[in-house]
């Protein structure tokens, strides 16, 4: 019997397969590629895509594709064949370094925000080296970056390696500062843990809002939801225990590191997590575990829901980004050290973050915006729109001391001094977790807990990267000109802590009077919706941060901010008209057939007994009336209101509309329904319950 030594990777052409397939000399070459970023020639190109070949036909494939991630928030995928004609008549199996190198897909039938027209068509697709490519049914994945003729980046991972390279470059300046020679790059690690629903495909083919918005826009509570907490790391059930052994086993093939599983808070909800990788990696897996656990689903009669609020009343799903930095050598740039130091250089990437994080909280905030994670933020069971830093007591006191030139008392009541040569050993891991905190230092990582179960990591790893990195430039350019390091080196330290701790906050995020102190005493900002932040992309600091550092050009910013606004508006604009395809189909009838009945039945008991009264019918009948009535005027509004929207064509100003007009419309829409499927015989309700969903699965 295998066991996962034998397979874990078995799809996948990584270092093991190249070192086996490949000559030393095309093997070393491609290695100085993937690890130093050298440019590839073309005959180690046609040596790799000779190799590439031959293994994927070994393991069945018959077609290769260039894979990648558009503005679509999905993967993209076009399959040519490997086959190539030869002259008996009979076909050879061909694949050359050129097709390795790139592909041509069509861009402007993907969103560019006015970066390419229609009629400009010609688009490319450049192979990255250094995320493996794989095996996914018959064809040969290679994972790419996806351009315009004119340069321009169309997809999520070309900005994404830019701010990696921003980052490795500040980084590596600070580096060599403190005598680091050994260091040859620096690189961002990302672990997401990715929450998801599973419900039966019987209960899921018969709501129309799940299939056509994938989240529910109607729907009572049942008599239980996630109260009792019984279901948090609860037993697994058989079914959803096959379905994740299932998926691991699809995951494992692929290379990727999953790791752990468990029962989620809400009912039907659960979690995935793996193990650290390269960012750009982390990413491209991602978004290949997001599609492989809908595929395993579907094999199980189960659908799984990853948008991020698919039931009211319980918890939606998340997708925290476990984000550190490490040199090529293995050193946690955010784990305390051994010696002074060691720690000295700690503080300074600490600080770095805290900085980057209050100079850019604009910036985190809107990287994960999206219609269905404003319905998640703030809720009572994700974080605050409001972005801040927890740091936990001890190194905030620590902090503090720092910034004061005040003695720091250890728990070992050993008294620090705090010179740049004497910092001390740091104590690791002596402060709870703060699930309520947006942004978390939980050791030697940051958890940054505002994106959705559906996002794309890259967004908030693209901000966080550059950020950072421009935190770092500062710090690098004060330090190369000094005169004392060690002095200037803690006044960097000192100063960063006065000017940016308005964002550390260790307490409990979800209390209000946080939000209120957050707000109007610190003056932190507090972005609630799409609407409210993603406009601030092209704010002059933002821009200016952003091309500076060439992650994006003046037009990939603008034509961004015009994607993620017209992606949230269409987004809204189909739970609308899904929700006034359900009014008028089938809920405004059922309820009238269901008053109509009992109306009958009042009618029955008074012809047998004249004058008899009835309380109970008398007043079911008035209110489901009243809730008819009020359910259809309302529904009529928000089909004004999408027509109206149909007529714009300003981003901004359709957003706008949406948030003030829309959703509220859409509010009262539901709570009248909900209030009706609860007065409603079940046997004449259209749709299965919230009950029926959520405890579906057994």
């Amino acid at each position: 019997m295998s066991t996962v030594t034998d397979y874990f990777g078995s799809l996948v052409f990584d270092d093991r397969v190249m070192k086996a397939s490949l000559s030393a000399k095309v093997y070393n070459s491609l290695k100085k590629t993937i690890d130093e970023g050298e440019r590839l020639d073309n005959q180690v190109a046609d040596a790799v895509a000779q190799a590439m070949k031959d293994w994927a036909i070994s393991h069945g494939a018959t077609h290769f594709t260039h894979w990648f991630q558009p503005l679509t928030g999905v993967t993209a995928e076009k399959h040519d064949s490997f086959i190539s004609p030869s002259p008996d008549g009979s076909v050879i199996m061909e694949f050359s370094g050129k097709e390795l190198l790139q592909g041509e897909p069509d861009a402007s039938s993907f969103p560019s925000g006015g970066l390419r027209a229609t009629f400009e068509a010609r688009g490319y697709t450049a192979w990255d080296p250094t995320s493996y490519a794989f095996i996914k049914g018959k064809t040969l994945c290679i994972p790419t970056a996806f351009c315009s003729y004119g340069g321009e980046a169309l997809d999520k991972k070309t900005p994404l390696l830019r701010s990696m390279q921003a980052l490795n470059k500040q980084a590596m300046r600070i580096l060599k500062l403190f005598g680091n020679e050994d260091v040859k790059c620096v690189r961002t690690s990302v672990g997401p843990e990715q929450e998801y629903f599973l419900v039966t495909r019987e209960m899921f083919d018969k709501r129309p809002d799940l299939i056509y918005t994938g989240r529910t826009l109607f729907g009572s509570k049942p008599p239980k939801g996630q109260e009792m907490d019984d279901h948090y790391f609860g037993v697994i059930k058989p079914k959803v225990l096959e379905y994740m052994t299932d998926l691991n086993d699809e995951l494992w093939k692929l290379g990727i590191l999953a790791k752990t599983q468990h029962n989620e808070v809400a009912p039907a909800q659960h979690e995935l997590a793996p193990i650290y990788g390269t960012t750009n990696i982390a990413t491209d897996h991602n978004q290949l575990t997001m599609e492989i656990m809908q595929k395993v689903a579907v094999k199980h009669g189960l659908v799984c829901l990853l948008h991020e609020k698919p039931f009211a009343g319980v918890n939606g799903s998340g997708k925290h980004n476990n984000w550190s930095i490490a040199t090529d050598t293995g050193v946690n740039l955010l784990t305390p050290g051994e010696t002074p130091y060691e720690n000295a250089q700690f503080l300074l990437f600490l600080c770095s973050v805290i900085k980057a994080v209050d100079d850019y909280q604009d910036l985190l905030r809107l990287s994960v915006a999206t219609a269905g994670n404003d319905h998640r933020l703030g809720a009572n069971e994700a974080p605050p729109a409001v972005v801040s830093i927890f740091l936990g007591d001890e190194l905030t006191a620590i902090l503090e001391a720092i910034e004061n030139d005040t003695p720091y008392n250890a728990a070992e009541k050993t008294l620090l001094k705090l010179g740049v040569h004497v910092l001390p050993k740091f104590p690791r891991d002596t402060t709870d977790r703060n699930r309520t905190s947006p942004f978390a230092f939980t050791g030697n990582k940051f958890e940054f807990r505002m994106l959705g179960s559906s996002n794309s990591i890259a967004c908030a790893n693209i901000m966080l990267n550059t950020a950072v990195a421009e935190s770092l430039k500062q710090y690098a350019d004060i330090l190369e000109g000094c005169d004392n390091f060690d002095e200037t080196l803690h006044k960097v330290i000192q100063d960063t802590i006065k000017e940016h701790k308005r964002i550390i906050f260790n307490g409990n995020g979800y209390d209000d009077e946080w939000i209120n102190e957050a707000t109007t005493n610190r003056g932190l900002l507090n972005y609630k919706t799409t609407p409210d932040c993603m406009p601030h992309l092209l704010d002059e600091k933002n821009v200016e941060l952003l091309t500076s550092h060439k992650v994006f050009s003046v037009p990939e910013l603008n034509s961004r901010c015009e994607i993620m606004l017209d992606n949230y508006n269409k987004a809204v604009n189909i739970e609308a008209q899904t929700m006034v395809s359900m009014v008028r189909k089938s809920i405004l009838s059922a309820i009238d057939a269901f008053a109509s009945d009992v109306a009958s039945t009042l009618a029955s008991k008074q012809a047998v007994v004249p004058g008899i009264k009835s309380a109970y019918e008398t007043t079911l009948i008035t209110r489901l009336s009243e809730l008819i009535d009020e359910i259809d005027t309302n529904t009529l509004k928000l089909e004004e209101v999408i027509a109206e929207i149909k007529t714009n064509d300003n981003v901004v100003a359709i957003s706008e509309t949406i948030r003030d007009t829309v959703l509220p419309l859409m509010e009262t829409i539901r709570a009248a329904v909900d209030e009706a499927e609860e007065k409603t015989d079940k046997d004449y309700w259209p749709y299965p319950s919230y009950g029926e969903l959520l405890f579906s699965v057994r």
